[in-house]
């Protein structure tokens, strides 16, 4: 088992929730909140720093999101268990965050009791994940068979190369996914570097020749 206090560390870009959080997390007995950050740059300079036994790590913030942090911290080898704790029930958040290394996946509406029950489970290196969700990542696995390619663009992508062809803006992509600015340049990113594009335009009128996004006209 564990030993106690288990270190904790939160991420959150919302300072009334992760205070909040931190004072929950704080009247337990078990932990010792150690540190905390507002997104993904913060927290991998705050991981220079601490060595906290899990670490609950939202996705969708600023600068850097939950995902792409978790991408670092396990390449980096950082020995540290990641609960990503979110409101996202998105398959590609799921997957994403599974792919990347999390060890387990809550989302923010877990009731108090099965929030430090996962954290328990994590820091003893077993899995937690949702109930809400347990669903919705097996049938997506399901529709993944091992040895097939993986899809060119993840859906998350596809959504926001449709606002491309659509000729929204970077902030007007944003609104509409209820996703950041930051966020949605990191997905643009992705998008030119997998379409080999070297613009937006061009993103799009390829995507449109490969039937990825119906239009008869690009932005």
């Amino acid at each position: 088992m564990s030993r106690y206090p288990i270190r904790l560390a939160v991420v959150d870009d919302h300072a009334l929730f992760r205070r909040g959080l931190i004072g929950l997390l704080d009247d337990l007995p078990e932990f010792k909140v150690i540190g905390e950050a507002g997104n993904g740059q913060e927290a991998l300079a705050l991981l220079e720093q601490i060595r906290p036994d899990v670490l609950l790590l939202d996705i969708n913030m600023p600068v850097m999101d939950g995902i792409d942090t978790l991408h670092v911290i396990r390449k980096q080898g950082l020995p540290v268990k990641v609960l990503m704790l979110t409101i996202s029930k998105h398959e590609e958040d799921l997957l994403g965050g599974i792919r990347a290394g999390a060890d387990g996946y809550l989302l923010k509406n877990t009731e108090p009791e099965d929030l430090r029950k996962a954290i328990l489970q994590v820091s003893e290196g077993q899995g937690a994940i949702s109930p809400e969700v347990t669903g919705q990542v097996l049938k997506a696995l399901a529709r993944q068979p091992s040895g097939n390619p993986q899809p060119l663009l993840s859906d998350r992508e596809l959504e926001v190369l449709e606002c491309l062809a659509d000729g929204d803006t970077t902030s007007q992509i944003a609104a509409r996914l209820f996703i950041s600015e930051n966020t949605v340049k990191t997905h643009v990113r992705h998008i030119l570097e997998k379409l080999e594009a070297a613009n937006r335009t061009e993103a799009v009128s390829k995507a449109i020749q490969l039937g990825l996004v119906q239009r008869n006209s690009t932005v």
